[in-house]
């Protein structure tokens, strides 16, 4: 489409549906990467554990921020992103024939890893109307015989719906009750979330929990790769079986980087959720222009609004068309995101309000 524009003179498509933040790192960060990698001893092989003092870096950080006492020697293992933590934990729980619960809508990695190790995917609801959160009196009804594994994201990705107290409480009962691994993917916890949570605050999380996190979202970090799971150490050491078989450990001089950034105070976080907020103001003058409605309270780094009159592809292929401007069509997520579309809040000011104008102009 670009090099079509290109020959009509027009501009570029305007891509409003990468999830990639665009914003620096810590300098900190930056600095201790540069510093750390001119030294000599610095660029060999490296644990496949991580350094201590990495792991020593997540603990206080989840301790910090989360109020969750982890054991950095055991119940924390640092990994390439959070991204490779789905198919490490598919890899290690799911056989051939296993069943594993994702969400509707949710990450499409969850259900691509699962068919990678060709467990039965069954899909639960999540619903606008029950605040995204999952239909538990419906879970319970559900063959729940041969599931080992269950997907759970919040604050959620594409909704925004935030997590609670509540929702973790019951998300550690259901496992604990049908022996089912809980596996929550927190990337957005710090994202338009004054108060973030982990679902290892909960009693009983140890006994049937893990958590993914990242430095990706959090610390503008995405093409770093830096992520953790956080997990009773048996499920620790499960994971670390096959990691070991894929790859010889992290560059260390990304580690060092990683301990500087997750040593940033409260004031880091003020500044990049003062970003987000402008830029989903803009993104809601889009949704408001054209009549979809959202959640003004919603968290993390997208805007995801239900569409009036058609299917969100249909919306989104008109404005992609009309006024080339990328949103990101619902369906792609799952069946239930058919009446949906999400912008990202992953690009500057100037980028939604130019994509604001070229709506405007086609409507």
């Amino acid at each position: 489409m670009n090099a079509e524009r290109a020959v009509r003179g027009e501009d570029e498509v305007i891509n409003l549906g990468i999830g990639s933040p665009d914003g620096m790192p810590p300098l900190e960060a930056i600095g201790a990467l540069c510093d750390s990698a001119r030294e000599p001893g610095n660029h060999a092989y490296q644990s496949y554990v991580g350094l201590p003092q990495l792991r020593q870096a997540f603990a206080d950080w989840y301790k910090k921020w989360y109020g969750v006492h982890l054991d950095p020697s055991s119940q924390i293992q640092p990994l390439v992103g959070s991204k490779e933590a789905i198919l490490l934990i598919s890899l290690a729980f799911l056989d051939k024939g296993d069943k594993v619960l994702v969400p509707d809508p949710g990450y499409p990695t969850y259900s691509s890893a699962s068919r990678l190790v060709e467990a039965e995917i069954l899909t639960y609801d999540l619903c606008e109307d029950k605040g995204w959160w999952p239909d538990f009196e419906a879970l319970e009804k559900m063959d729940l015989e041969g599931v080992k594994i269950m997907w759970t994201n919040y604050p959620n990705m594409p909704t925004g719906a935030p997590a609670s107290e509540e929702l973790y409480t019951k998300l550690v009962d259901f496992g604990q009750r049908h022996g089912i691994l809980i596996c929550n993917d927190n990337p957005y916890s710090f994202i338009l979330n004054d108060h973030p949570l982990s679902i290892m605050a909960q009693p009983g999380a140890m006994e049937c929990c893990l958590e993914l996190n990242s430095l990706s979202k959090a610390h503008n970090m995405a093409g770093w790769r830096i992520g953790m799971v956080a997990a009773d150490s048996e499920i620790i050491a499960q994971i670390l079986k096959v990691k070991s078989q894929m790859d010889s450990g992290m560059f260390k001089p990304l580690q060092l980087a990683a301990v500087q950034a997750l040593a940033q105070g409260p004031e880091w976080f003020s500044e990049l959720n003062d970003e987000y907020r402008c830029r989903k103001s803009l993104a809601g003058e889009i949704f408001d222009m054209l009549g979809v409605k959202y959640d003004k309270d919603s968290s993390g780094m997208f805007l995801w609004g239900k569409v009036g009159g058609t299917s969100g592809q249909q919306l989104s292929d008109k404005i992609l068309y009309e006024a080339g401007v990328f949103i990101t069509p619902g369906f792609i997520f799952g069946k239930n995101g058919e009446d949906y579309v999400r912008i990202s809040l992953c690009s500057k000011p100037e980028v939604l309000g130019c994509a604001l104008e070229r709506i405007r102009k086609a409507l």
